[in-house]
């Protein structure tokens, strides 16, 4: 029987960032790797901190279909969510042609929502909407390709999980050694349940403490600094703007107009890859 090989793509969270060992990061698809069989495993991490589907589908993909593995693990979104050039039509034709292409090969697919990321850095209401909205659009997406393509989707952006601080690193973004062997736990017995996973499931209890709240403020000082400044240059100025368009619909109680232009704009972007793949169209 031929060794089973697992190859993980997408961003930060799937490089490991937040779960650091020795020099570098490990995270949940390393967590994962060795307890999807008895035996040995090929593990292959193809991922890279601030990845975009764009990443995915011009470097990843390519490189992880030469593999030709037998599960694959998409993970990606959040980072085009915090660029000004956020297009949810791009986003969902790129993960429909990155899942295509893998599950055409064969591999078992695995994919997952995410919480957003205004949520987590606690940014000031009129500032995390527009972020929590994008990243809701992006999550529907991913849950209809996921549908379509027979993926085994976890939904990672559920779960007392999220809330809770000693799941998190310090930059509040990534998940420290306790929710990367979370998400490694949960995608273990999701993958277990579809007979996929056969090794015992990894444990949950971290071998290192959780960061302290010294050491969040110790890294908002530094490493922080230059972390918000990076994206300011990006995506404040566009930020700004969609605050400001916050505050006005909330004065006007007209609030719920934005959140149906967002599940308007997750349909047409669905209708659009529906009507690409029939051959009458245009």
């Amino acid at each position: 029987m031929s060794t089973p090989r697992f190859v993980a793509l997408g961003d930060s969270l799937t490089e490991g960032v937040g779960d650091p060992v020795g020099d570098g990061w490990r995270g949940w698809a390393a967590l994962l790797a060795p307890r999807l069989a008895d035996g040995p495993v090929e593990f292959t991490n193809l991922a890279v901190s601030g990845a975009q589907t764009r990443d995915v589908l011009e470097r990843q993909l390519p490189a992880g279909l030469a593999l030709r593995p037998d599960l694959a693990s998409v993970v990606v979104g959040v980072n085009d969510t915090l660029r000004r050039t956020f297009d949810l039509h791009a986003v969902a034709a790129r993960l429909d042609a990155v899942y295509a292409a893998l599950t055409g090969q064969g591999a078992v697919l695995l994919t997952a929502c995410l919480p957003d990321p205004g949520t987590m850095l606690g940014l000031p209401g009129a500032l995390a909407r527009p972020l929590a909205r994008r990243q809701r659009a992006v999550n529907a997406v991913v849950h209809a390709l996921s549908d379509r393509h027979g993926a085994l989707h976890l939904h990672a952006c559920e779960g007392d999980w999220i809330t809770d601080r000693a799941m998190w690193s310090v930059d509040r973004l990534h998940p420290g050694e306790r929710g990367h062997r979370q998400l490694a736990v949960r995608a273990h017995a999701l993958l277990a349940g579809h007979g996929v996973a056969t090794g015992a499931a990894p444990s949950p209890e971290p071998d290192s403490p959780a960061p302290t709240r010294a050491a969040g403020l110790w890294w908002l000082a530094t490493a922080g600094t230059g972390w918000v400044a990076r994206r300011c240059t990006d995506l404040l100025p566009q930020l700004l703007t969609l605050a400001a368009g916050e505050l006005r619909h909330r004065a006007r109680g007209t609030s719920a107009r934005l959140d149906v232009r967002a599940s308007a704009s997750v349909s047409a972007a669905l209708a659009a890859l529906s009507a690409a793949e029939r051959p009458d169209a245009a």
